[in-house]
């Protein structure tokens, strides 16, 4: 998932207000007065934040606000969104701000924010300086808004689940990540393609960290009931699965500059329309392992039920040892980047307490 210069959060509660993508992003939605829809507040305004507002708006979810640090810049996506509401048809209020105390009360905050990796830049170095973003947006956010559920984006993240775990000073089933809803829409994207099929007949299981170790399981994915398994070669299934793991790594490419947020905008809205509205559905996310799949105190990619206390239980299913294997070395892969924000001093040591 691409960042803009200044990162972004989400903060979402029923009758709460938004953010954007790229700067401070917050999505707000809180229990709003008799008769009145819901509000949601996006802190930020680069392109995934409004556009993440879009699909709340327009999905009639909630009413939002986008706060940015930069003045105008709020102000003026809103004002954009809000003059495409004729048109889309929906009677959603959409506004902008540049003050965190707007998002007061939010429901659910999503944290986007984050930098690109630039000329010079070591992965150490973009992991700290990301690291201490989503610290600084997770504490200021949750000072107004302690009883939210956080969602983080910001990449790598797995590992800034941690971090947001640790400033926000929740309990764990209420800080989750996005990032499996967005892998396994991928997969299901390349499966559709593939066969000429409707995306609504797809399903598809992508489990692990988010990135090039992330485990999309065939046998669990299917077209109408039927396993792909059945219906493409071995060959065919494992070229979906290799450009699934590099599905943003190959919008990048192509874009040249910028990065994807459609589809993770997309990803976040599905999320907080199951917090928001309780429906406790089951989505892949990056959630706080407690004994669950051999590991505890990871975040990892599982499938969760989500509703409107956040993360309201881990889904697991049998692994063969193939599967298990890959696992494992994709838990491996995020308990590296944990151990090396320790090393930094962006993460408090667990053996310390």
């Amino acid at each position: 998932v691409g960042q803009s210069r200044g990162g972004g959060a989400l903060a979402a509660a029923p009758g709460g207000r938004g953010c954007r993508w790229g700067g401070w992003s917050l999505f707000r939605w809180r229990p709003p007065p008799p008769l009145h829809p819901p509000r949601d507040t996006l802190w930020g305004a680069a392109p995934g934040a409004p556009t993440t507002g879009q699909r709340v708006i327009e999905q009639s979810l909630a009413d939002v606000w986008l706060v940015d640090i930069v003045e105008g810049l709020p102000q003026g996506k809103a004002l954009d969104l809000a003059q495409a509401a004729p048109v889309a048809g929906h009677d959603m209020v959409i506004q902008g701000t540049n003050d965190y105390a707007d998002t007061a009360g939010s429901d659910v905050i999503v944290v986007t924010s984050g930098l690109a990796r630039q000329p010079g830049m070591s992965r150490d170095d973009l992991m700290a300086k990301n690291a201490g973003v989503v610290r600084s947006v997770v504490e200021q956010s949750i000072a107004y808004s302690p009883e939210a559920v956080v969602i983080v984006v910001t990449n790598p993240l797995d590992a800034m689940c941690h971090v947001a775990l640790e400033a926000s000073g929740l309990p764990s089933n209420r800080v989750v990540g996005m990032a499996g809803v967005l892998d396994s829409s991928r997969f299901r994207t390349f499966i559709s393609m593939e066969l000429g099929v409707s995306v609504v007949n797809t399903y598809a299981f992508v489990l692990g960290g988010h990135g090039d170790t992330m485990v999309p399981l065939p046998r669990y994915s299917t077209v109408g009931g039927v396993p792909i398994t059945e219906l493409m070669t071995p060959e065919r299934i494992e070229a979906l699965v290799d450009r699934t793991r590099n599905g943003g790594a190959e919008v990048v490419s192509l874009l040249k500059t910028g990065s994807a947020y459609y589809a993770p905008a997309s990803s976040v809205a599905a999320m907080v329309d199951s917090i928001v509205n309780n429906r406790h559905m089951v989505l892949p996310c990056a959630a706080y392992l407690e004994g669950q799949y051999g590991y505890d105190g990871l975040y990892v990619g599982v499938p969760t039920r989500l509703g409107s206390g956040g993360v309201e239980g881990i889904v697991e299913i049998g692994l063969t040892a193939e599967e298990q294997a890959m696992f494992d070395d994709s838990a491996a892969a995020v308990q590296g980047l944990v151990d090396r924000l320790v090393e930094m001093g962006e993460l408090r040591d667990p053996a310390k307490g």
